[in-house]
């Protein structure tokens, strides 16, 4: 306990950092899960394969050696911020593809006669998927993608190698104070938790609301 009374504000500072990357990562995987997702079931077919080439490539990138593309390339094109941002483009960029994956998989859940009827009252692709097909998929997929922001949470530990504020960074000052590793990382491992299990009642509340009754 003495480590974390004694580093009460360290703790907080990395904790509030892994909270801010996970929001802001959060809000960027969803945005562009749902556009990549659309664009894997449009009827364009450059929109097909753009999006399935995004899917394949971040899916099959390692996160490790996405971050170092995004924060040691980007600059290398003139493209100079501040590291909390790049970190927030890996990890969401990274965990687009799968909530891409999550909610295509939900699309085909969707019976053909819904889309077909929508399009049957002159309404467009858009229109129809964002009215009809995307509402339904969503509500089948919110444990799924639940379960990716979670992951998207625990994989922000890596953007602290790259000099970003977060959580599991703290365990790098405390070993240089001379405090225990073993309970440094007790209570990184308390504060993840109470993230992640955040999370998981935030989309269980989701779920009873707006799931699948089953």
């Amino acid at each position: 306990m003495k480590v974390l009374t004694d580093n009460f504000a360290l703790y907080g500072k990395g904790f509030l950092g892994t909270v801010e990357l996970t929001v802001y990562a959060s809000v960027l995987a969803l945005v562009l899960g749902f556009l990549m997702a659309s664009f894997r079931v449009a009827p364009v077919g450059s929109f097909r394969v753009f999006g399935t080439v995004w899917v394949a490539v971040l899916r099959n990138t390692p996160l490790t050696l996405l971050f170092f593309a995004v924060l040691l390339g980007l600059p290398r094109f003139g493209l100079v911020l501040p590291f909390e941002v790049f970190a927030v483009l890996a990890l969401g960029c990274y965990t687009s593809a799968f909530i891409c994956e999550a909610l295509r998989s939900g699309i085909n859940t969707v019976p053909k006669g819904q889309g077909e009827a929508a399009r049957s009252l002159g309404m467009t692709f858009s229109q129809t998927l964002g009215t009809v097909v995307l509402p339904q998929a969503f509500r089948s997929v919110i444990p799924p993608i639940g379960s990716t922001i979670i992951a998207l949470a625990k994989n922000s530990a890596i953007a602290g190698a790259f000099s970003v504020t977060e959580l599991l960074g703290t365990y790098k000052s405390l070993n240089e104070l001379g405090y225990s590793i073993i309970w440094t990382f007790v209570w990184i491992a308390v504060g993840y938790l109470i993230i992640t299990l955040t999370i998981s009642a935030l989309f269980h509340v989701l779920e009873k609301r707006w799931g699948v009754a089953r």
